[in-house]
């Protein structure tokens, strides 16, 4: 038997019955690991008190933000600002393909906010005004038109974290660690991960040319992309021909956990005591799902990960509610690689320091910070690096990722072949354990 002694109790919450529903899993907060929405509305940074004055001391006197302490903001010198504003009004002569008639003043201040946010050097610190923070939520709801590939900023690289499963990015050829090159015509180097997706992101059925570099590839790679609506796909699970049962995980969804539970009655029923979990190409979601996931196989208590706000306020541990149905003969393997990211690497590395899974594959991004998506106005928000990941042994998530304890990876011949040594490797280890 791999189930613990008390696993009658837990079909309860296979059933979902009354004990399952009453548990922290009904009550979500929908707290994303990558785009951690929490909606707090605020005031417009600049307050409802900025004044247009005429004098330079009156401007600076009525200046008022609301919600700062005017300590922090009495040395702040908005001189340059309205004397930039004030050039630019006077002096400004657009170019014949620039279009300044619909550049309004709420523009205008959209652009100061993204300068700021852009200020504190951080890619995943961002303000979206309204076209943009619409295209964000879409993405949140799992369904929008594109290609179907995550990507981020890395090394001040624009890079793919995963080509999402039967996406046209994944159909494409496009492969976790690519760097953007180009979109179109526009040059991608330095460019912001938003201002990327904005040119990806189109109409259904018209093509987008990306310029990818690989690594090992001396040429460029210029791939014509079909896009499509893409709805985020998240599990798939089957019992191997060699006894062991694989659940690949394609994302955290809002539902994820749920479809979690449903897979893991699956492979109770299947009377395997070898799971493989595939976490491969999984860039993350909500937190509250990797929390539940790792709950099956923790007791109650254990620290599953922090957050570390950096001093602004006390750590935040996130600790199993304690379903811990598996007793210590259930043999368990994660397939991670460098497309596992944010809340693939938290279920990924508080399993694995708890001895309760083993890491095969590659090394995984290294996602480790934590965002939290503010309402600035009714149609604007604010995404903001709040804190950052720490695993249940205190190693940051960000400092270079999660290092497998086998370290394997599928050749180009592999994949042309539609060989998975990894997977081979993981069914290999399971049965000799």
């Amino acid at each position: 038997m791999i189930m613990s002694d008390h696993f009658d109790t837990i079909v309860s919450m296979f059933n979902i019955k009354e004990k399952f529903t009453a548990s922290p899993l009904s009550t979500y907060k929908g707290t994303l690991t990558q785009t951690f929405v929490s909606i707090a509305l605020i005031g417009l940074i600049f307050g409802a008190g900025f004044y247009f004055g005429k004098g330079k001391e009156e401007k600076r006197a009525v200046i008022n933000i609301g919600g700062v302490p005017e300590s922090e903001i009495a040395d702040v010198n908005f001189d340059p600002f309205w004397e930039t504003w004030r050039v630019l009004e006077e002096k400004f002569v657009s170019s014949t393909s620039t279009n300044t008639t619909a550049l309004t003043s709420d523009k205008k201040v959209w652009g100061a906010i993204e300068g700021l946010a852009s200020a504190y050097g951080d890619p995943y610190t961002v303000f979206f005004p309204p076209v943009e923070s619409k295209m964000f939520a879409e993405e949140i709801r799992g369904s929008f038109s594109g290609v179907g590939m995550e990507i981020a900023s890395q090394s001040g690289i624009l890079t793919v974290i995963a080509p999402l499963k039967d996406t046209p990015a994944e159909k494409a050829g496009v492969k976790a660690g690519d760097k953007i090159l180009q979109i179109g015509d526009t040059n991608a180097v330095k460019m912001s991960t938003e201002e990327a997706i904005s040119l990806i992101r189109g109409e259904q059925g018209t093509a987008v040319t990306i310029t990818f570099a690989r690594d090992g590839v001396k040429e460029p790679l210029v791939k014509s992309i079909v896009r499509d609506t893409i709805n985020i796909p998240t599990i798939d699970y089957k019992k191997l021909p060699s006894g062991a049962y694989l659940i690949q995980l394609f994302s955290f969804s809002e539902n994820s956990a749920n479809l979690f539970r449903q897979a893991l009655r699956q492979f109770v029923e299947s009377g395997s005591d070898k799971l493989i979990l595939d976490l491969r190409n999984n860039p993350g979601g909500y937190l509250e799902a990797a929390v539940s996931m790792a709950s099956w196989f923790l007791p109650t208590g254990e620290i599953i990960v922090s957050e570390d706000f950096g001093g602004k306020r006390e750590n935040v541990e996130h600790r199993s509610y304690g379903y811990d149905i598996f007793n210590k003969n259930l043999k368990f393997v994660i397939l991670v690689n460098g497309g596992s990211a944010s809340a693939s690497e938290i279920l990924a590395g508080a399993l694995s320091e708890h001895g309760k899974a083993v890491l095969i594959g590659e090394k995984t991004f290294g996602k480790g910070s934590v965002q939290e998506l503010v309402d600035i106005t009714g149609d604007t928000s604010l995404k903001v690096t709040i804190a950052h990941w720490l695993t249940p042994l205190g190693n940051s998530i960000s400092n270079g990722g999660l290092l497998p304890k086998i370290e394997i990876k599928n050749t180009a011949e592999d994949v042309a072949s539609g060989k998975d040594r990894v997977l081979e490797r993981a069914v290999e280890f399971l049965n000799t354990k």
